[in-house]
């Protein structure tokens, strides 16, 4: 194994040494930051800079502005939030996001992103699903994502050229490396490079691997999303929570027989959510709009909601595994010819690659597996419950996004937190407590303990994939594991809709697999691969395990054997924490 340190400053007392994994907004924002206030920055990405969720992202981000919309507030954007969470947000959490938004506005402006303006030259402010008023900032019209990531890597690059960062393509990070001692302070991690593991020592590190999409036959997410951060976290003892809640973004585009399509393994087409709010409407195959049977703000439902209620009405038509459609064909008829060109380019782009012209036909949609709400639990400041182990972004578990994500918070969440992850680096807060992790017991072995679960009929998703092909007994057996097949497992059992059967059946399967594939990868793999596929098996136990313990129904996570305990004893809204070799237990 090689050994490198990072640069300190040859004058002076040494620079603080921070490693940041992940090429996101928040894995970019934090470098940039982190090296303006004087810290020695290592940058890891396991793919090129652009390989991240961010990249895709076309909503865009939401923030009240000093001049906001008419009848907008910073109030406002707090109350959508924690409405939108289902109950289930930290508010604190949640004031500092929505009060603080407009000064990472600032922040993205000055490394070079430049925001949409109306006619007049303002920000144009868009609306979209579960916000109250128009707050949402654009870049490119629905490619804020590759924008904003476009214009903090070029940062980034000068910030390379002039030696004040250090930027690692191709880095796949394996492990946290931790100090001996009672305290166990992260001192650095390991990662795989051009076929030799690297050993890279640090003050602190920062993960930014973004979330896990890859865990279902079908994603918004691109291939790099395998829950690498959060293994990295759980493996060095960090708490994590609410993983059950993983939220299914109602409209992406499902490829149909004799369409023309994009090459084999083309990122997935999301059908933003501002579609919808500029007046898109959802139908299922008789031409019906239904939305409206479901909840009274039909297609601005929150998207747990629409994801569900196709789910819902799909089974109701008696095709589980088919799809709807989302009709803008109305949009361009009241809004003039060649708007959805212009207000949706990319999306226009990748529908006529589908040979599908959205100006005048519907297009299918199902939900897909989007975004993760739990992860690594984290305090205001981004640290963890592991000394020297920050973390923001969608691998973080900051107590903003609930039960389920607001519509463009997620790139909001990355950027405030991570600039706060870096202040705390910054102040020097080696002996801050983190979030406290309550006291667990050890346990026998990493194999997650199984728990009572209730039993009910069978539901099923409404994602396009066909199930997972069963073997002997219905259930796959331990010689069947592949990544296609543990995606279509979590997809029929643990998907948008669940029960306790179907996720008791998932936890077997997963246990199974868990026993005879992780000794095969062993620390010492050289094939990233390999790691991302151990990876993508241990995010699969946590999150059935954590659905199979909350027995409610609760925002983004859904189970139709949906069990009522009396508040006195067992609060509905309780978080449910694990830690390493613990029972999970609740705080």
């Amino acid at each position: 194994m090689t050994s490198t340190h990072l640069p300190s400053s040859l004058s002076g007392p040494p620079a603080q040494r921070l490693i940041v994994v992940g090429s996101g907004i928040a894995g970019l924002y934090a470098a940039l930051l982190a090296a303006e206030a004087g810290a020695a920055v290592v940058l890891l990405t396991k793919g090129t800079l652009a390989d991240s969720n961010t990249w895709f992202a076309q909503g865009g981000i939401s923030a009240v502005l000093p001049e906001p919309a008419p009848g907008d507030t910073v109030a406002a954007h707090i109350a959508d939030t924690l409405k939108a969470g289902a109950g289930h947000c930290d508010p604190e959490a949640v004031r500092v996001l929505c009060t603080e938004a407009r000064l990472d506005m600032v922040g993205l402006e000055r490394f070079g992103v430049r925001f949409d303006l109306d006619d007049d030259g303002d920000p144009a402010l868009g609306l979209e699903a579960a916000h109250s008023a128009p707050r949402i900032l654009h870049a490119g019209g629905d490619a804020t994502g590759a924008k904003v990531a476009a214009a903090l890597i070029g940062s980034v690059l000068e910030f390379e050229a002039a030696g004040r960062i250090r930027v690692v393509s191709g880095a796949f990070a394996t492990s946290l490396l931790r100090t001996t001692g009672p305290e166990g302070r992260i001192s650095g991690l390991t990662y795989l490079h051009e076929g030799h593991e690297v050993a890279l020592a640090a003050d602190a590190v920062l993960l930014a691997t973004g979330g896990a999409g890859q865990l279902f036959a079908q994603t918004t997410n691109p291939s790099v999303a395998t829950a690498d951060g959060l293994a990295l976290a759980w493996r060095a003892g960090a708490a994590v929570a609410d993983l059950e809640f993983f939220q299914f973004h109602p409209t992406c585009l499902v490829p149909q027989a004799g369409m023309q399509h994009a090459a084999a393994g083309a990122d997935p087409l999301l059908i933003s959510e501002a579609v919808r709010g500029e007046g898109a409407v959802l139908v299922d195959a008789n031409g019906q709009r239904f939305m409206g049977d479901y909840h009274p703000d039909a297609e601005l439902a929150p998207r747990d909601v629409v994801s569900r209620s196709i789910a819902l009405h799909l089974a109701a038509l008696g095709d589980p595994n088919g799809h709807v459609y989302l009709d803008a064909t109305v949009i361009e008829k009241e809004r003039g010819e060649g708007f959805l060109e212009k207000r949706f380019p990319t999306i226009s782009h990748r529908t006529r690659q589908s040979g599908i012209d959205w100006t005048t036909e519907p297009v299918p949609v199902a939900p897909a597996a989007h975004y993760w709400m739990g992860g690594v639990v984290t305090d205001l400041f981004g640290r963890t419950s592991v000394p020297g182990l920050y973390a923001a972004g969608e691998v973080a578990c900051t107590g903003v996004q609930g039960a389920n994500r607001l519509a463009s918070n997620s790139l909001l969440e990355g950027l405030v937190f991570a600039r706060r992850a870096v202040a705390g680096f910054v102040s020097g807060d080696r002996g801050a407590a983190g979030p406290s992790a309550p006291a667990l017991a050890a346990r026998t072995g990493d194999r997650l303990a199984s728990s009572a679960a209730g039993s009910a009929a069978h539901a099923t998703t409404a994602l396009s994939g066909p199930p997972a092909p069963l073997g002997a007994g219905g259930l796959p057996s331990p010689a069947d594991f592949s990544r296609l097949a543990l995606q279509q497992l979590m997809t029929a059992k643990a998907g948008v809709l669940r029960n306790g059967t179907l996720l008791a059946e998932a936890e077997a399967v997963l246990d199974g697999w868990a026993e005879d594939v992780l000794p095969l990868v062993g620390a010492g793999s050289l094939d990233p691969r390999e790691h991302e596929d151990a990876n993508l098996l241990l995010a699969a136990q946590l999150l059935v395990r954590a659905a199979r313990e909350r027995r409610g129904s609760l925002g983004a996570h859904y189970r139709s054997d949906s069990v009522t305990e009396p508040a006195a004893v067992d609060h509905f809204d309780k978080r449910y924490t694990m830690s390493r070799k613990a029972s999970l237990v609740h705080d």
